[in-house]
């Protein structure tokens, strides 16, 4: 089991615009402006802090703390911890970020709001607000006024509007809390109303937008508080001004334990904004996969027929330059701290074949606003053009190794995916010269791939052509339809992945060492692959009792980080990791029990 109190056991809350980590104490530890990918206004889950509260947080602590309680708002972002003390007495702090529909389009300002309420005694509370600028380097001048403190910093001015004592919040003292508070955190503008009401009302409306959204979800009969759970969360990971769907809130939280594997997840990885949108559409979510077109068509339009990379800037950005912030301790001292992603350089030629599968069933969907047409397919078919050229030559593969290249199967697979949709999208098109040359193109690769990928010595389908090792990404053979699952070859590769990189419920991404050594920890989504893969072959027990293992070591919300410990189930990696919560949903999807079962 997973240990109580692990450094993973955070809440998210979000708006589409920004978002914000919680810990199981109501303290903000993380925190960016004025983007997921922006400065961390707070950045304590990086600061290995020694005591609390500590810079680069915003804490609210009740005295003589016992004890918390923290769960969601059924069907909402909106997030609740109760703070217990050792008298009985008791506080609730209700976070939230506000979106609902305004004028008939989504309101989702850069504005934190913190409720706090009195819930059992005579409570005394501390408010403690510590904003930094310039990754921790920069403390921001404060200035108050009647009703708020501003904090200026190199990068702009925040205001945190309240009606709780200006005088309390900036020296830090403790006070009886007599009735609600109420706080709003966001850009230096005046709030024309009462804060108490602005709070109020942006709460009701934030949790009627969310229970609107959740109840038009078409949801499997079973294991729905997961899927919901993991649905707002994916959600959330989309930046909705431009599309573009983040992998992770977070930078630098090790794969595993003094790693050095530390990454900055915080852009848009093509290959896991497809999984997303995938897992969505399979609620019958479609509007995320629409945001995401607008976003996917400024990358193809860019191209031009040329390199397209594995991720980009949630704003387009190509350069995302890795650095290394010495300054900072990381995630429990563990670092270094990263910020950009190197990988950014990399040949992946496996993102051509996601590009075309997260846009394909804009060609075959009647419900979008806008359906995708002959001039859209032309600007696929040189990506797909792309991903004919490069089946058969090495790249860093899916899992971007960094100093070593192949013909990885993974990304070879996805060549073919892309070819082959592009076949199909010419079917519904009445492209019929078009659709033959596509389906030859597939079928060549399709023969190849099955040809050399195979291992004889190791009865499996292997990580490269003509290689060896193994590697959990062969899985996805089935998932996008490359080959019958019952397909002896196939089962055998089941057989032979389980035997070399599962621990019980957990999967490794692969058994060779890597530019790190062998990874420790099991990857999220490959257990996930996995349970699918079972499934498909026939093996729907085994794939339920391997669910509900990986629902055990969801944290106290329902949430996942990238990697998971199998020795002790402690959450390491990224958090929340969009691939891990897609596995959530597609699990379920695949396994549940179907609705007319019970009705």
């Amino acid at each position: 089991m997973r240990p109580h109190g692990s450094s993973l056991d955070l809440g998210l809350i979000g708006n589409c615009s920004i978002s914000a980590l919680i810990d199981a104490q109501a303290r903000i530890v993380w925190y960016c402006l004025p983007r997921f990918d922006g400065d961390p206004v707070f950045h304590a889950l990086l600061a290995d802090p020694p005591s609390w509260p500590a810079n680069g947080s915003w804490t609210i602590e009740i005295e003589d703390f016992e004890r918390s309680e923290q769960s969601y708002d059924e069907g909402t972002a909106i997030l609740r911890t109760r703070l217990i003390g050792r008298n009985g007495d008791a506080i609730e702090v209700v976070d939230f970020a506000p979106r609902f529909f305004s004028r008939n389009r989504p309101f989702r300002p850069a504005v934190l709001i913190r409720r706090v309420h009195p819930v059992r005694g005579h409570p005394r509370i501390r408010i403690s607000m510590r904003p930094m600028a310039d990754w921790g380097r920069v403390v921001p001048q404060i200035t108050r006024g009647g009703h708020h403190l501003r904090y200026c910093g190199p990068a702009g001015t925040l205001r945190l509007t309240t009606d709780a004592p200006i005088t309390y919040i900036e020296a830090e003292i403790w006070f009886s809390l007599g009735g609600p508070l109420n706080m709003l955190l966001g850009p230096d503008e005046t709030v024309e109303r009462g804060v108490a009401e602005v709070a109020r009302e942006f709460e009701e409306q934030t949790a009627h937008y969310w229970r609107s959204w959740t109840r038009a979800l078409a949801l499997p009969l079973e294991w729905q508080a997961a899927v919901i759970r993991a649905a707002i969360t994916l959600k959330m990971c989309l930046f909705e001004e431009t599309g573009a769907i983040v992998a992770a809130m977070t930078t630098s939280i090790p794969e595993a334990p003094d790693s050095q594997r530390n990454w900055d997840y915080r852009y848009c990885w093509l290959r896991d904004a497809f999984f997303v949108v995938r897992a969505l559409n399979s609620l019958s979510e479609v509007g995320t996969m629409e945001d995401y077109l607008r976003w996917l068509h400024n990358v193809v339009r860019e191209a031009a027929g040329g390199h397209i990379q594995p991720l980009y800037g949630i704003g387009l950005e190509k350069t995302l330059p890795e650095v290394q912030l010495d300054h900072l301790r990381g995630y429990r001292g563990m670092g270094p701290v990263r910020v950009g992603n190197q990988a950014q350089e990399h040949f992946q030629h496996d993102v051509y074949g996601n590009v075309i599968l997260g846009a394909a069933q804009s060609f075959h969907d009647r419900r979008l606003f806008r359906r995708a047409d002959a001039g859209d397919f032309a600007l696929l078919e040189a990506v797909g053009e792309r991903a004919w050229a490069t089946h058969d030559q090495p790249d860093a593969g899916m899992w971007e190794l960094r100093t070593r290249a192949r013909v990885h199967t993974s990304s070879a697979l996805m060549s073919w995916a892309a070819c082959d949709r592009l076949a199909k999208i010419a079917v519904a098109l009445a492209l019929p010269e078009r659709a033959l040359l596509w389906r030859a193109r597939a079928d060549t690769i399709r023969e190849r791939v099955l040809r050399e990928a195979w291992s004889e010595r190791r009865q499996a389908f292997a990580e490269s052509l003509g290689g060896n090792d193994l590697d959990a990404s062969v899985l996805l053979m089935a998932e996008v339809g490359f080959i019958d699952p019952r397909d002896p070859r196939f089962i055998a590769t089941v057989d032979a992945l389980e035997a070399s990189l599962c621990d019980g419920p957990y999967m490794r991404r692969y058994e060779a060492a890597d530019d790190f050594g062998k990874p420790e920890t099991a990857f999220n989504i490959c257990a996930f692959w996995r349970i699918d893969a079972l499934v498909r072959i026939g093996r729907r027990e085994q794939a339920r009792a391997i669910f509900e293992a990986m629902l055990a070591v969801r944290n106290p919300l329902g949430l996942l980080s990238e990697d998971t410990d199998p020795r002790s189930g402690e959450l390491w990696g990224n958090f929340p990791q969009t691939y891990s919560m897609v596995g959530v949903i597609n699990a379920a999807v695949r396994l549940s029990a179907p609705w007319d079962s019970v009705i």
